[in-house]
C-alpha cells in the first residue's frame, strides 16, 4: 500500500476534503490522526475511520503546539482547514477579513512551524482558485489563497529536505456549502457544471487523490497544483 506505516495529519481531518482525503490515505494504510476545532464532528469522523481525533484550532498557537505535541514525529501533514469570513470590498469588516486570514493563511503558518516532519515528508497546504480567477466579494479568500501558494514555495526551501506542495481546488461539493438553501446550492453547482469542460463541478476525493500524489512523489516540492475541472482555461 501506498502509505503503508506511515504516519500523517490532517488539520482540518473531520469534514470535506480534509475527510476525503484522511480516508484515502487509511486506505493505503497510514496510520492517520486527524484535529478539528468541532470536536463533535471529530469524534464521529475519527470512530468511522478508526482513526486519532485531536481537538485542535489553528487559530491558536498554544492549541497548534499541543496538536504537535501529541503527534511527535510524522510523516505527512495536510492543512485544509479554513474559516473563511467574506464580503464586499468596501464593506466587509475588518474583523471579518482578519478572520479569514487567521484561519486560512495564518493557521497552515501555525501548523508549519509546530510539525516536526520527517525529512523526506511533506507537508501540503489547501489554497483555492481564486488566488488565479478572483470573483466579486472574495477578496480576502483570493488574497489569503495566493499568499499560501507563495508561502508554499518558500516552505519547499526552508524546510527541505521536507518536500512543500499546494493543491488549488476549484469549485466542490464539500458539505462547506451546506449553509445555502439547499435549492439555491443544487442551482449554483449545476450551473458550474454546465460551465466546465469536465461537466461536473469536484468532490473531495479528487482533491485528496492530488494530496496523496504528493505525500508519494519525493520528488515534488514548491508545486502548485490547480485542479479544477478545466475553470482556468474557459
Amino acid at each position: 500500500m501506498l502509505l503503508a506505516g506511515k504516519k500523517v495529519v490532517v488539520v482540518g481531518g473531520s469534514s470535506g476534503i480534509g475527510l476525503s482525503t484522511a480516508e484515502m490515505a487509511k486506505r493505503e494504510g497510514a496510520d492517520v490522526i486527524i484535529a478539528s476545532r468541532n470536536v463533535e464532528r471529530l469524534d464521529k469522523a475519527a470512530d468511522a475511520l478508526n482513526a486519532i481525533a485531536i481537538p485542535a484550532d489553528v487559530t491558536s498557537d498554544d492549541s497548534v503546539t499541543k496538536l504537535f505535541r501529541s503527534c511527535g514525529p510524522v510523516d505527512h501533514v495536510v492543512v485544509t482547514a479554513a474559516q473563511l469570513r467574506s464580503g464586499p470590498f468596501k464593506t466587509v469588516t475588518m474583523e471579518d477579513v482578519r478572520g479569514t486570514m487567521e484561519g486560512k493563511f495564518w493557521g497552515a503558518w501555525r501548523v508549519a512551524k509546530h510539525a516536526e516532519i520527517r525529512a523526506g515528508g511533506s507537508l501540503t497546504l489547501v489554497s483555492g482558485f481564486l488566488s488565479v480567477r478572483p470573483r466579486p466579494n472574495s477578496a480576502i479568500v483570493s488574497a489569503a489563497n495566493g499568499a499560501l501558494e507563495s508561502l508554499s514555495r518558500a516552505l519547499a526551501l526552508e524546510l527541505a529536505p521536507v518536500r512543500v506542495n499546494c493543491v488549488s481546488p476549484g469549485i466542490i461539493d464539500t458539505p462547506i456549502r451546506a449553509a445555502m438553501p439547499e435549492e439555491a446550492r443544487r442551482e449554483m453547482l449545476a450551473k458550474a457544471a454546465a460551465s466546465l469542460p469536465v461537466g461536473r463541478v469536484g468532490v473531495g476525493e479528487d482533491i485528496a487523490r492530488q494530496i496523496l500524489s504528493f505525500m508519494a512523489n519525493g520528488f515534488a516540492t514548491g508545486a502548485t497544483v490547480y485542479i479544477d475541472g478545466g475553470a482556468l482555461v474557459i
